[in-house]
């Protein structure tokens, strides 16, 4: 197991350091610190300064959405980079199983995530510095994180899913932004329509990912929202790995 273990471990290294050998992973930070700094301290309509409360409520309502183009952004070239330049045809010649790189391409997306939403703690002591009475809810402010962490692991998972299904990772960005935009935001929107008013549109607004983001982003931790993203993550990361069965079987 440790010997496997191992091999999953220096896959997701290899693909971390070089996620970090170039700019290109400085920018995305720089560029995800970039525009929520921008809309949460410079633009009124949309400035934290201007909301009244000692909250990061206009943060975690923002941060889904640069989200949702970031990761698959990071993730695009997890698979489809080693499909086009002939190397996953060396990679899959080693002991690992196709589930055990899978896995580690996985892995080193969600270290870059955590690298990506690490810095952006700041803001609540920035938050809690400019509180000229009381404090900031701390359990409200980890149910959130937990939330966003979620939400991006889940949106690297469909991702990864993607980029295993071409070699071009344009392709693979386009086809993870939609799908995650899909299921972000498509069951709220279809739950509005007239037609489902009144009769399914609770259950339908159930199925998309923003009505349980924003369960969690409330503070409440229910495990039922936990395992709906969970569950997600293990469904992409299965289809990933019967798509490269049935591609090298």
């Amino acid at each position: 197991m440790q010997y496997y273990l191992n091999h999953m471990w220096s896959i997701c290294k290899k693909d971390f350091n070089q996620f970090f050998s170039s700019l290109t992973g400085y920018i995305s930070i720089s560029l995800f610190l970039l525009i929520n700094g921008v809309f949460l301290f410079i633009l009124k309509e949309s400035s934290i300064f201007d909301y009244g409360y000692a909250s990061l409520d206009k943060f975690f309502d923002l941060a889904p959405w640069v989200l949702l183009f970031l990761v698959p952004a990071i993730s695009m070239r997890s698979l489809s980079e080693e499909f086009k330049s002939g190397t996953f045809e060396i990679l899959k010649t080693s002991p690992v199983s196709l589930l055990k790189i899978i896995l580690g391409k996985y892995l080193s997306v969600l270290l870059i995530i955590i690298l990506v939403i690490a810095p952006t703690i700041i803001y609540s002591f920035t938050i809690q510095s400019l509180c000229t009475s009381g404090s900031i809810e701390v359990g409200a402010i980890c149910g959130s994180y937990l939330g966003l962490f979620l939400l991006a692991a889940t949106f690297a998972a469909i991702s990864v899913c993607c980029s295993g299904h071409t070699s071009n990772s344009v392709i693979a960005f386009l086809a993870s932004a939609f799908v995650c935009l899909i299921l972000y935001f498509g069951c709220s929107a279809l739950s509005k329509l007239s037609f489902f008013q009144g009769n399914a549109d609770y259950y339908i607004e159930m199925f998309g990912i923003d009505f349980h983001y924003r369960s969690i982003s409330r503070g409440v931790l229910d495990t039922r929202d936990i395992v709906y993203f969970i569950s997600l993550v293990v469904l992409a990361l299965f289809i990933t790995n019967k798509k490269l069965q049935t591609k090298y079987k």
